[in-house]
């Protein structure tokens, strides 16, 4: 698993059905315009599978569609679990289509953190885990509908989070000086606070001033980073931060972020004051 993220842990909504705009439901709220049903296309969604306002989502307040991330499980459903078989022409897949996606989703999410990891030097010491953990999860992604309905994915988790923990703190060490694992900190002002190698695993950080912050080796796993303001922030080697966090979050290209990683295309050209 060596080198940049694969191909594969990356959406590709060409070899897709839409199903993102499908399966999930959503409420009206500052994320989204209008209410949808589970498994109910959106009204945006065009016959050929495109959105109809893909280039202006944010400004007809549908951001919340431009964070989502399915890490490749998208394709992997519609290519590989189902053939190329879409929801349109055979409606009669559709609903256990609509039931297995949730499913790859979760353990394609796994797969990219463990690739994360398993890609840190300083992690050596289970790196052999972590690639054993990523040809499982892996192999379980290749099954049948059936099979891949039965995986206890929560299980499964609980086990690949433990290694994911222990790279975590290898890669760490000493250095932790903040754990804030889990905290509610919607709208804190942390403006250059010193957060290097700090726990941010799941820590709510809506709308928080994080200007000028340094966050070397933090650990950002699942922390919640919507509106958040990271102008001027260092995340040039945040451990586990994916594209949707920074897409969720402000920024601008003063932003110092990873080289695996895409500076987001509404972040502001000014600098962090």
């Amino acid at each position: 698993m060596p080198g940049k993220t694969r191909d594969d842990l990356r959406a590709d909504c060409s070899r897709c059905f839409a199903l993102c705009c499908v399966v999930p439901a959503f409420s009206a709220s500052s994320d989204f315009a209008a209410d949808k049903p589970p498994g109910t296309p959106c009204t945006n969604l065009r016959p050929d599978f495109r959105c109809s306002i893909h280039d202006r989502l944010r400004e007809r307040g549908f951001p919340g569609c431009t964070v989502y991330d399915c890490f490749g499980a998208g394709q992997k459903v519609a290519q590989v679990t189902f053939g190329g078989r879409d929801w349109r022409q055979a409606p009669e897949e559709a609903e256990r289509m609509f039931a297995v996606f949730p499913v790859v989703r979760d353990l394609h999410e796994l797969l990219w953190y463990l690739h994360h990891a398993a890609n840190l030097p300083g992690a050596a010491e289970v790196h052999t885990g972590l690639e054993r953990a990523f040809a499982e999860t892996e192999q379980l992604t290749l099954g049948e509908p059936g099979a891949l309905l039965a995986v206890d994915v929560a299980a499964h988790r609980r086990k690949v989070n433990a290694l994911l923990v222990r790279a975590s703190e290898l890669v760490r060490g000493k250095q932790e000086k903040v754990n804030l694992r889990g905290e509610d900190l919607i709208g804190r002002d942390f403006r250059k606070a010193d957060l290097t190698a700090a726990n941010l695993r799941g820590t709510r950080l809506l709308g928080a001033d994080l200007r000028g912050a340094v966050l070397r080796l933090a650990d950002l796993t699942g922390a919640d980073l919507r509106g958040a303001d990271l102008r001027g922030a260092d995340l040039s080697s945040t451990l586990f931060l994916t594209q949707a966090q920074l897409d969720a979050a402000r920024g601008d290209q003063s932003t110092r972020i990873p080289e695996t990683l895409a500076r987001p295309a509404h972040w502001t050209r000014s600098t962090s004051t």
